[in-house]
């Protein structure tokens, strides 16, 4: 991913979570916060109880290629942090798809 940085220390997503806006759908909640940086920072989180580890990488691996796909359209300089929301199945790619874009018009990250 070209402007984006992955987040990993526990206190950024915490800091995120405690002073960012979100906004819930209904397999993924948004976390957004204004970076002083001139680039993105992303964070994917999944609990435990969404499922063994095999459902929780597929998600997140969706999660992340449903946002590389939106990168190049995207405003610059936010921390943004997706959620995965547990549920009774599992989403496909297009649901992802079709959820991650609802958000991040949500939230006016698009350029233009």
């Amino acid at each position: 991913m070209k402007n984006t940085v992955p987040l990993k220390n526990n206190n950024e997503f915490l800091k995120i979570y405690k002073k960012g806006r979100f906004y819930a759908a209904r397999n993924i909640v948004l976390y957004v916060m204004k970076n002083r940086l001139n680039l993105n920072r992303l964070g994917i989180t999944v609990s435990k109880k969404f499922g063994k580890s095999v459902k929780r990488n597929r998600i997140k691996r969706l999660i992340r290629e449903n946002y590389r796909h939106y990168e190049d359209l995207i405003k610059v300089g936010y921390d943004i942090v997706f959620v995965a929301r547990r549920n009774e199945y599992m989403p496909d790619y297009f649901d992802v798809k079709k959820e991650i874009k609802y958000l991040l018009r949500k939230f006016d990250l698009f350029i233009g």
